[in-house]
């Protein structure tokens, strides 16, 4: 698979003006001609190698810094809400591009406004039916939503955390094979906290609870060993990190404080999976392993759902591991959790694409699916996918079903073992997914369940496909979207 060329003039140009250089100067220090350059910034030649490299050395940059990853997904929310009828007509993929390309920072403005609108409308229907209680409205922004675009901002990587809980690991000598014991231990000493395994749920829903009056932190009885380890490393996240936690978020600026206490929860999370498996030793055991999930829960005594979702925060700028996707959903196909370090998009309206292998996975519980998926922009995806359902504890409770894929880009997937029996460069042997039926370009699925949003449907009544209409191939249309143009009928 041939690398992807990088068009990022707009963002090179900006970071030259933020540091006062003259594109003279930059190209002289890069050993380019100003032509050459002054190409570059207008998009007309891409970004070499060897350019992203001696850029990355003189600014100080991430290396993902110049990929269009954020971009393409940035590109596909902007065309999913700017063609709500609100606004009268579609935007087509050239235009999302090129918008996000020139003013990326208008962009989230203008996301940031648009979902400050359906939060509005949401709290109308509430109070609409009656359903709102008094004190109760609604926020000016989903806090989920808000935190989630948050943590996909940078990536799934916290560097920060990551390395405080590295040094912790290390300073106690916490070790794989003890580590259960290794936590408890530390809390007790360094914060006076022991722990009291429940034998029924605490409360209704929840798993447990600390008191610091007592000096206890109550688990629930019927959860695994590697759920209540994880537990424990969550609150000595709390406890450990409450200040370079607190710092985090108020960088975020976050516009409420249900977000920012949703913010606090997944950066104590992020810091328990660092801490049960850290950075370093994981990746080379991941490395060494191929990325084999089950050998890695062994190694590490955690759970398929706790791996999966550290192998997709390896992003440390020195050392980092294969970008990976994450995704959670339940089996009614809510999304429960979401990042990527890969270009992968997800859509934010409306359940992920029903020929993705993460569905499957209910209907073959507890085994492990291997796929190979094609997106709309012509990227190809190793995908993995497995329930993690879990007992409920009694008979009379109702355990959650949920299932988590891992993917990533098929030009890395040859370093996992989840490829060996895949032809990798059998294109035609790739399912043909997409973000989601309403951003989803594809026009001859049988399998959507929505039109594409900013396509004119041509409905007629001589004759029925496998979907009642179809969709218009030519431009994105300049009506209103949800207008049709009707085909004749006899």
């Amino acid at each position: 698979m041939k690398p992807r060329k990088i068009f990022a003039g707009d963002r090179l140009r900006r970071l030259r003006e933020q540091y006062g250089t003259t594109q003279g100067a930059l190209a002289e220090a890069l050993d380019i001609s100003p032509g050459y350059l002054s190409q570059i910034e207008a998009d007309q030649r891409p970004i070499t190698r060897e350019l992203l490299l001696q850029l990355s050395r003189r600014f100080g940059l991430e290396t993902g810094y110049f990929a269009d990853d954020d971009d393409l997904r940035l590109a596909s929310e902007l065309r999913e809400s700017a063609s709500d009828p609100l606004f009268g007509a579609a935007v087509s993929p050239d235009e999302a591009n090129a918008v996000v390309r020139v003013s990326p920072d208008i962009t989230q403005r203008f996301l940031h406004l648009y979902r400050a609108y359906l939060s509005l409308e949401e709290e109308r229907h509430l109070l609409q039916t009656s359903v709102a209680h008094a004190g109760s409205g609604a926020a000016s922004r989903f806090p989920y939503d808000e935190v989630r675009d948050w943590v996909q901002s940078k990536r799934n990587h916290f560097d920060v955390l990551d390395r405080a809980a590295e040094r912790l690991a290390a300073a106690r000598d916490f070790r794989p094979e003890n580590r259960g014991e290794d936590l408890v231990k530390y809390l007790r000493d360094a914060y006076r906290i022991r722990i009291e395994h429940a034998p029924e749920a605490l409360d209704s829903g929840m798993i447990w609870r600390l008191d610091r009056t007592v000096g206890t932190l109550f688990l629930s009885g019927d959860a695994p060993s590697e759920s209540r380890m994880f537990w424990i490393a969550h609150v000595i996240g709390l406890l450990d990190q409450r200040d370079t936690i607190d710092r985090q978020i108020r960088q975020a600026r976050l516009s409420n404080d249900e977000a920012a206490a949703l913010a606090r929860v997944a950066l104590a999370n992020y810091f328990a999976g660092a801490l049960v498996m850290p950075y370093e030793s994981f990746l080379n055991s991941a490395r060494d392993m191929r990325y084999d999930i089950e050998r890695l829960q062994r190694r590490f005594g955690a759970s398929f759902e706790q791996v999966c979702h550290r192998l997709s925060t390896l992003q440390r700028r020195t050392s980092p591991g294969i970008p990976f996707y994450f995704l959670k959903i339940d089996v009614a196909g809510n999304v429960l959790k979401r990042s990527s370090a890969t270009r992968f998009q997800f859509a934010r309206f409306g359940g992920p694409c029903p020929l993705w292998n993460v569905h499957q996975a209910f209907s073959q519980p507890g085994r492990t699916l291997v796929q190979l998926a094609a997106t709309p922009e012509g990227t190809t995806y190793l995908c993995i996918a497995r329930t993690v359902s879990l007992s409920a504890g009694s008979y009379l409770s109702r355990p959650r079903a949920v299932a988590v894929g891992l993917g990533c880009e098929v030009a890395h997937a040859g370093q996992t073992v989840y490829a060996k029996g895949v032809d990798l460069d059998d294109a035609e042997a790739a399912d043909l997914i997409g973000p989601g039926c309403r951003a989803c370009e594809r026009t001859d699925c049988r399998h959507r369940a929505l039109p594409p949003i900013g396509r004119p449907l041509d409905v007629g009544t001589a004759e029925r496909g496998v979907v009642p209409y179809r969709i218009d191939t030519r431009e994105p249309s300049t009506f209103p979207v949800g207008n049709s143009r009707p085909r004749k009928s006899f």
